[in-house]
This record gives structure tokens, sequence and C-alpha cells, in this order.
């Protein structure tokens, strides 16, 4: 689980709840007519936005954000230098029996691609095409979450126009202005909160993972290409820590370092 939103999901209602307990009740913020409008009508116009399946599937992503990341750049390009150690002893089709034992599909049909013995620019342009078509998907179901947050202060506005109307034809009776302000304005936080404390930050979580896996998946290209040509283990690491910010490059070389001094130790 990642931590980071459990966290945060925790931290915002805590907040929210007591700053609203300090000055009322929970009560006061509670208006079905409000959620059926503000929630109700955010999600019926992204249905109208976007093919059911897409919808689906879109949804289906939100326990992204809720997993923590598997593999790191230091995971992935330890299991590079792995599998070029294999291939110079070994040869490259010996990395077919090592591609069994790896999860990742991606860095899995590349070392199979290898091994077949495709030419490397055929390779590179596969895994290339390959990369960019799911950029293409992760760009779509995070655009789905980003347009949650945009409808969600509209239908929010919409429900306060609504509760205005309603406040209009009953200013003959001074009683209902409160409550029927009250409730306009209500719709106006609900779709505040559904923009900035759900479907927004969710977009951005899914950018963050996108942009890890895409670098992930760019140094195992980089990677296995290195190995069809049969460059030295130390010299692929170099070239792949380039992709590393220098705190990760600094980490990785201290646990080679590590490795090293235990093997010869």
């Amino acid at each position: 689980m990642d931590l980071a939103t459990i966290g945060g999901l925790i931290a915002g209602i805590f907040f929210l709840v007591t700053a609203i307990l300090q000055k009322g009740s929970l009560s006061t913020f509670a208006d079905p007519s409000s959620i059926m409008i503000t929630i109700g009508g955010t999600f019926a116009a992204t249905l109208i936005a976007y093919p059911l399946t897409d919808f689906i599937k879109s949804f289906k992503a939100l326990s992204l954000v809720f997993k923590s990341k598997i593999l790191n750049e230091g995971d992935i390009i330890k299991k590079i230098i792995e599998l070029s150690n294999i291939a110079r002893k070994e040869g490259l089709l010996a990395l077919e029996e090592a591609a069994e034992s790896i999860d990742d599909e991606f860095m899995k049909k590349g070392i199979l691609l290898i091994v077949d013995g495709t030419d490397p620019e055929l390779v590179r342009n596969i895994l290339e095409t390959e990369l960019v078509f799911i950029e293409g998907r992760h760009k779509s179901v995070r655009g789905f979450w980003e347009k949650i947050g945009e409808f969600g202060p509209a239908w929010g506005m919409i429900g306060t126009l609504i509760g205005l109307i309603n406040m209009l034809k009953t200013m003959n009776d001074p009683s209902t202005i409160g409550g029927s302000m009250s409730v306009a304005l209500i719709t106006t936080l609900y779709g505040s909160l559904l923009a900035n404390f759900i479907a927004l930050p969710i977009a951005n979580k899914m950018k963050v993972i996108s942009e890890s896996e895409i670098l992930l998946k760019e140094v195992s290209i980089e990677g296995l290409l290195s190995i069809q040509a049969g460059e030295n283990p130390r010299v692929i690491e170099e070239k792949l820590k380039a992709f590393l910010a220098p705190s990760l490059r600094e980490e990785i070389s201290k646990e080679h370092d590590v490795e090293e001094g235990e093997i010869n130790g």
C-alpha cells in the first residue's frame, strides 16, 4: 500500500472534520440533494465525455494510487547487470531461461527479441513503439481524473445556481432564505472538495507513477540494447546511471561496492 495516499486521505479528512467541529456540526454540511447534484452530476457528465469502456477502465486504474511501487531504477539496473553477466558468460541464448523469472512483461519481451536474433534497430523500434502506446494509455486515464477535476467545481456552481433560484422564489418567506443559501454554498464546497481533494490529486499521483514507469522502461531499452551489443557490465551500469538523479547514482554505487566487498571478502 502507498502510505502517502492513505496518509493524505486520513490527514485531509481529519483536518476537515476537526475544523468543522470546532465551529459547528457535521450535519450542517450534510445535504443529500447537494451530493446528488455535485457528485452525481459530475460522474454523469464524465460518462457523456468518455466511452463506457474507458470510463470503467479509468475507474479500475484508481487502485494504482494505493499501490506502492514494486520496482525502482536501482532494481532495474541491477537486473540488467545480472542479465549482462549471464550473456557474457553463457551467450545471448542463455537469457531465454533468465527471462522466465522476470515479471516485467516489457523487459521480458525485449529479452526474447534479443534471443530470437532480432536486429538491434528493430528491437529499439518495437520497444519504443510500445512505450509510446503505454504513455498514451497512461495519459488517457490521467485525463479522465483531470476531467472530473474540471467538472466537479462546475457542477458545484450549477448546484449553487439551483439553490439561489429556489431562494429567490421564496423571498417572500425570510425563514427559508438561510436554508436555501446554505444548500447553494454546500454544492460549491462539494465540487471544490471533489476536484481538489480527490480527482486532481489522483491525476497527479498517476502522472508521477507514469513518469516513473516510463523512465524504468527507457532504462530497460538502453540496458537490453547494450547487452545485445556485448558491452561490459560495468560500462552498462555507468551508462544507465546517467538516467538517474545524483542521489540515486551514489546509492547504487554504494550498494555495488558493498556487494563486491562481500564477494571479495
